[in-house]
Order: C-alpha cells, then sequence, then structure tokens
C-alpha cells in the first residue's frame, strides 16, 4: 500500500478545499495519483450532495454585487440548513463567484426545471430543423447525436447552473455552477442552494 505523507495530504487539500481525513481517504485510495484523488472527492462531494438535497434550508444569505461602472448590478439569495454555515468563508466566497457569474453570464434560469417546456420544445424544433438541412445525408444516428449537442448548448447557455463558475479567488479549474455547489456542499456536509437571483442592468 502506497504511503501518504501529511504534505502530501496538506497539498491536496489546498488544491481540492476538502478535509483532511477524505483527503487521506482519497489518496490511499487512488495510490497517491493527484488527478485520480480530485476525481475520487469530486464523486464523494456529488454523493453527499445528492443525500442533502432534500433536507430544509431555512437559513443563508443575500450577496450583492455592483459592477465598478455603477451600470450592472446583481442580487443573488443562497440558502443553507444553519446560520453557522451562513457565515462559513466558504460559503460566501461561493455566493461572491455565483454573483460573478450572474455578471457575466447573464443567465436567465437556475436550472433546467425552470425552462419553460413550450420554450423548449420550439427549440428543439428549430435545431432539428437547422441539423437536418446541415447534415443532409448523414445517419440518423449522427443527426441526433448532432441536436442533443445543440440542445445541451442551449441550455449552457441559460441555465446558471450550467454555466462556468467566476471563481473569486481566480482558479484555474474550469467548473459549472452546479459542480461546485455540490463540491461545496461535500465538504460543508449541508445542504446548499441557490434560490433566486436578479441581474440589473441600466436602461434594461
Amino acid at each position: 500500500m502506497t504511503e501518504i505523507d501529511a504534505k502530501t495530504v496538506m497539498k491536496l487539500r489546498e488544491m481540492t478545499g476538502a478535509p483532511m481525513m477524505d483527503c487521506k481517504a482519497a489518496l490511499k485510495e487512488c495510490g497517491g495519483d493527484f488527478d485520480k484523488s480530485k476525481d475520487w472527492l469530486r464523486k464523494k462531494g456529488k454523493q453527499i450532495a445528492d443525500k442533502a438535497a432534500g433536507r430544509e434550508v431555512k437559513e443563508g444569505k443575500m450577496f450583492s454585487y455592483v459592477h465598478h461602472n455603477g451600470k450592472l448590478a446583481v442580487l443573488v439569495e443562497i440558502v443553507c440548513e444553519t446560520d453557522f454555515v451562513a457565515r462559513n468563508e466558504a460559503f460566501n466566497a461561493f455566493g461572491k463567484g455565483v454573483c460573478f457569474t450572474v455578471a457575466a453570464s447573464n443567465p436567465k434560469f437556475i436550472g433546467r426545471d425552470q425552462v419553460d417546456a413550450a420554450a423548449v420544445e420550439k427549440e428543439r424544433e428549430i435545431v432539428l430543423e437547422q441539423t437536418k438541412q446541415a447534415m443532409a445525408g448523414k445517419p440518423q444516428t449522427v443527426i441526433d447525436k448532432a441536436i442533443d449537442g445543440r440542445m445541451e448548448k442551449f441550455f449552457a447557455e441559460k441555465c446558471l447552473n450550467e454555466m462556468l463558475y467566476v471563481d473569486p479567488a481566480g482558479g484555474a479549474e474550469a467548473k459549472t455552477v452546479e459542480l461546485t455547489r455540490a463540491e461545496l456542499v461535500g465538504k460543508i456536509g449541508e445542504n446548499i442552494q441557490i434560490r433566486r437571483f436578479v441581474r440589473f442592468e441600466l436602461g434594461g
């Protein structure tokens, strides 16, 4: 079995923000491989997030951001289970990052479940027609795959959860807002949800 020293555990903790014991377990499980350990921690975080999803959220915080030119502002409500977590540094950093993401990407919805079914159906019809014309003569399986890809892009451009998270700490790893939220739940152990947001633009 690979021996894992404290410095290696600390390095993984600094990279992921996960608890020390989880980092140690991940490194042992993955033979000291950092990339595999990060994936292991990510899966563990998602499992915890899925289990926590049904728990009641009565606490939380409002986060705000005003762009330096004073012409753009964002307000976001993020909820959690306890007031203790609402004061947590990582929770607050996440709230700030969500504000930055909303300001930068201008989402219309939090997740796919909020997108009007009729709008989705209309978009699929348009994409279907465009794809059939552009890929005439191609096998149907190839066309279907292209349609699915374009619909994924449609959701990614409209849903906050599927947009790339703007990390206020300047992290280099590209992650979606939802993945960042799930990892935070995995670290903290509480249900954390983005409840609503609003983006104001001067003259908008």
